[in-house]
């Protein structure tokens, strides 16, 4: 054990009256630290198998250094340890989910659990130990913002679809329902509104990014001064502009030039001489993903999304019962929703999932009031 891990596990509790004879509450408190450490570890571990190189050797010590927390309260702890408690229910779904998935959403929910960590406030943690726990929220953002921006293109088309279809698909429904309609004409106008959305969300989703991504393609430097730079006339030669068009310094750019067209011959700063013009690699938190799985994506979320509003009317549904029993199946699918983004941004699900709550149900209510007076004026 390292002389870190020696000075944690024989930290003198405060507020104890004596390191053997902890209160019952101590107990209880130190055996669930205890229990969520061991769990935390195994998650660490558990993600490292599906990992290597530099990713698994991170995670290891991850691990690593939850043990060392885990010998602080075995030390408190002394001869109570012998009756382990259960971790958490937070504790045990992470590793269920490291064991069976390894994906982001674990990364994201440990660093929210990172994030929360009592330690800060407890008298008997020492504070190196909630230092690591600051130290480990930032590692495990780190590892979990890589998966983030693989995601990133896909996952926004998705979640702004499946919202999408959700919303409008409802406020199409109670608009055409408060007009005083007959519930087949709702249900038909549902599937229209369906079919019409999730088409018009994945040609629209196609173009946007296929045209964002020529929209970058078009601003990365060619190779073109490679070819023109011998032709050029040296008296007056444009291939300055070039460079400083990009950015560079004066220096640096006259470096190039004279790099590019042969006519370097000091020893010059290092530092000035550049790689040849390649195109730069995409920056990851612009990363747009590609049309196509974009478009697919923006499709198939937006159908899901819409045909929740409608199932009611599928089953034989009518009038204000199918309209409740909409409103609320489209309530909890927000939720699901929001929650989900909570968890990938590692912000809280709750929240997350209130706000799409109120966005959406806010919407889908305006649309019904909206409908009400239609039916009114038109009657």
């Amino acid at each position: 054990m390292s002389q870190h891990a020696r000075s944690e596990s024989h930290a003198t509790p405060q507020g104890a009256a004596s390191p053997t004879q902890p209160s019952a509450s101590n107990i209880k408190r130190w055996r669930q630290y205890l229990a969520d450490e061991r769990a935390e570890a195994a998650v660490y571990r558990d993600l490292a198998q599906n990992r290597d190189g530099e990713e698994r050797a991170i995670l290891l010590a991850l691990a690593e250094a939850e043990g060392r927390h885990e010998a602080h309260w075995l030390a408190l702890l002394g001869d109570h340890a012998d009756k382990p408690k259960r971790a958490s229910a937070r504790s045990q779904f992470l590793g269920f989910l490291a064991r069976h998935f390894g994906s982001v959403f674990v990364l994201a929910l440990a660093q929210r659990a990172e994030g929360r960590s009592p330690y800060a406030k407890d008298p008997n943690a020492t504070p190196a130990m909630a230092a690591d726990e600051q130290i480990h929220e930032e590692v495990v953002r780190g590892l979990a913002t890589r998966g983030r921006n693989r995601l990133a293109g896909t996952f926004r088309a998705a979640v702004f679809g499946a919202n999408d279809g959700l919303v409008s698909n409802l406020s199409l429904v109670m608009g055409m329902a408060a007009s005083g309609v007959a519930s087949s004409v709702v249900l038909l106008s549902g599937i229209a509104g369906l079919l019409a959305g999730a088409m018009s969300m994945g040609a629209g989703e196609f173009i946007s990014v296929r045209s964002q991504r020529e929209l970058l393609a078009a601003t990365r430097p060619t190779q073109i001064t490679l070819a023109a730079a011998p032709q050029l006339d040296l008296e007056n030669n444009e291939l300055l502009l070039v460079y400083l068009a990009r950015g560079m310094s004066r220096e640096a750019a006259e470096h190039r030039v004279a790099e590019r067209t042969g006519q370097l011959s000091c020893d010059c700063d290092p530092s000035l001489s550049l790689q040849p013009e390649l195109a730069d690699e995409e920056d990851q938190h612009e990363a747009v993903g590609t049309a196509w799985g974009a478009a697919l994506s923006s499709f198939c979320f937006f159908a899901s999304g819409a045909i929740v509003p409608i199932l009611p009317f599928l089953f034989g549904l009518t009038g204000v019962t199918a309209l409740m029993v909409a409103g609320a199946l489209v309530g909890l699918a927000l939720l699901a929703t929001g929650a989900a983004v909570g968890l990938l941004s590692g912000t809280s699900p709750l929240t997350r999932g209130l706000r799409q709550l109120a966005i959406g149900l806010g919407a889908a209510a305006i649309t019904y009031l909206l409908g009400l007076l239609f039916g009114t004026v038109m009657g």
